[in-house]
């Protein structure tokens, strides 16, 4: 724990509010599992997709 906040000290986020920190890590956060949802659904779906590249 010391290494992450070491480096949101270190980071653009170092000199903002405590509260804002929180609300931009949370919104990080949540972009990030959103996107391993989605990678996670593609996999488990994968043989139902179907993709075509024509020009």
């Amino acid at each position: 724990m010391d290494v992450i906040n070491e480096i949101i000290s270190q980071s653009a986020l170092g000199s903002l509010s405590k509260g804002f920190k929180s609300l931009v890590l949370s919104v990080f956060t949540s972009i990030v599992v959103t996107l391993f949802v989605m990678l996670i659904a593609i996999i488990v779906n994968s043989d139902q997709l179907h993709f075509s590249f024509g020009f």
